[in-house]
């Protein structure tokens, strides 16, 4: 009873350590990487969204022509990019084993939770989306100024790791339908250094301040409500 009783200690400790820890990382602010006008009529001004589900964030880029033929790729590779409703491209960053093999809960296994737990190759993968309805729950839209929103795009191409040729390098046969796709991606995973601290540092390109350190949705988003409420008014 007694050793059950400190490993239950030391099981609460670590506890309050990690929520000591992700309380920090939303109130002490992380620098942008570098600073932009804020977006208005004088600089232009584009809008992007951050989609949250209670692990996971993407970011939805607008599916203007211009982004269409920067993404011209995902044609190469199967993607319909002149669907009639076609709006958004939405990207997001992750663990190779979990990303590609747990589509939804019922999927998951414990290979892929023990690589996102360690250490895994990443992946980014690339779907085509519909309008945006800002009513929708876990959807949060920001305002950037076309400097902080061509600085946004940036990263996410630097996020690819190109084959041979010099573009994105798809994973065969790995989907979940026919919108989707996965891509090589630069960077190691892990739970402390995920998804979501990689769309941080994605918003942070674009001259967004964030939270210290964004394991999770939540912290990402009251991070960026507190640091960057301009950009997040809307």
């Amino acid at each position: 009873m007694r050793r059950l009783g400190h490993a239950l200690a030391g099981l609460a400790a670590l506890v309050c350590v990690l929520l000591s820890l992700a309380l920090l990382g939303i109130v002490v602010p992380r620098a942008a990487d570098r600073d932009f006008p804020p977006a208005g009529t004088a600089t232009g001004r584009t809008a992007v969204y951050l989609a949250a589900n209670p692990i996971h964030t993407d970011i939805l880029l607008p599916a203007t022509p211009e982004m269409l033929a920067r993404f011209g790729f995902l044609a190469r590779d199967g993607l319909p990019l002149d669907h009639p409703d076609l709006a958004t491209i939405v990207v997001g960053w992750g663990g190779r084993a979990f990303y590609t093999q747990t589509p939804t809960w019922a999927d998951l296994t414990m290979d892929a939770v023990w690589r996102s737990v360690t250490l895994d190759r990443s992946v980014l993968h690339v779907s085509l989306g519909g309008r945006v309805s800002e009513e929708q729950p876990g959807l949060l839209r920001l305002d950037l100024s076309d400097a902080a929103f061509a600085a946004l795009v940036g990263f996410v191409e630097e996020s690819f790791e190109p084959g041979a040729d010099g573009t994105p390098r798809v994973l065969p046969g790995a989907a979940y339908g026919a919108f989707d796709r996965f891509y090589e991606a630069r960077g190691r995973f892990n739970l402390l250094l995920g998804c979501n601290t990689w769309t941080a540092a994605a918003l942070r390109a674009a001259g967004l301040p964030t939270g210290l350190w964004s394991p999770l949705p939540p912290s990402l988003l009251w991070g960026l409500r507190l640091h960057a409420p301009v950009a997040t008014s809307s």
